[in-house]
């Protein structure tokens, strides 16, 4: 049903040792939502990313996708449920073409259903969804087919979005999508994910504060793995918690 969450996320527990990464997390994901994650460095964000995906096993919590109770479920299981992610550091076949790696993804997703041994650069079963992602994310048509080391910075970043959203996903969890990407790089990331907003509901960590006040319906704020606020934009904006721990650090914000 529209008014049931896709994701939710209910004390969500992790602990390193002394370290409480994650403290009694609770969010939701709404359907069509963009939901960003927000919070200093070491705030436990990517961590909380990485239980939701299943490559980090929670102490304690429930995760629930479409309804489903997935907390003890393998990555790949969570995969093929929908879930997709993005890193903060790219995870390319660098040899490979740009075209190669998202037709990868979309074997990947067919399961059996190709033979694997052919040339994935001639199936057109592959080919046709793997350029229609990258025509989603904006990448130039002349850099399709050139080795994922010979692209740029940016261009790898829209790449693996690229690669998560041949896969096809119910939920897309993106994490610092714009790290390390200069201005004009950022402003076309922030217009890639505005194109698929209310498409495919995305949980979004970010520190760019320009892109997340932009694009996200609801904000939810970590500090020492704990969710200190959940709202709007304009709520976040103006919590008097938040800005003392947080958002008065962030220029311009």
């Amino acid at each position: 049903m529209a008014d049931e969450p896709v994701l939710s996320v209910q004390r969500l527990v992790k602990r390193f040792g002394g370290l409480v990464a994650t403290d009694d997390l609770s969010l939701q994901v709404m359907p069509g939502e963009l939901h960003a994650l927000i919070g200093p460095n070491g705030a436990g964000k990517t961590t909380a990313i990485g239980q939701i995906m299943g490559e980090i096993t929670p102490d304690a919590g429930v995760v629930r996708f479409m309804g489903e109770d997935i907390t003890t479920l393998s990555t790949p299981a969570r995969v093929r449920r929908g879930l997709s992610r993005t890193f903060q550091i790219t995870q390319l076949l660098e040899d490979d073409t740009a075209e190669g790696n998202v037709a990868l993804a979309v074997q990947a997703r067919a399961g059996h259903g190709f033979r694997f041994w052919r040339d994935a650069s001639r199936d057109r079963r592959l080919l046709e969804p793997a350029r229609a992602a990258l025509g989603q994310v904006g990448l130039a048509e002349a850099r399709w087919r050139l080795p994922v080391a010979d692209l740029s910075h940016g261009e790898r970043k829209q790449l693996e979005l690229a690669v998560a959203l041949a896969t096809g996903p119910r939920l897309l969890l993106l994490d610092e999508p714009m790290a390390g990407l200069g201005a004009a790089e950022s402003l076309k990331m922030t217009e890639v994910l505005r194109g698929l907003k209310g498409r495919i509901p995305m949980l979004l960590v970010e520190h760019d504060m320009d892109a997340v006040f932009s694009l996200a319906d609801r904000i939810s704020v970590l500090v020492y793995g704990h969710c200190i606020a959940s709202g709007t934009p304009a709520e976040i904006r103006q919590d008097p918690q938040v800005r003392a721990a947080y958002l008065s650090e962030e220029e311009g914000v």
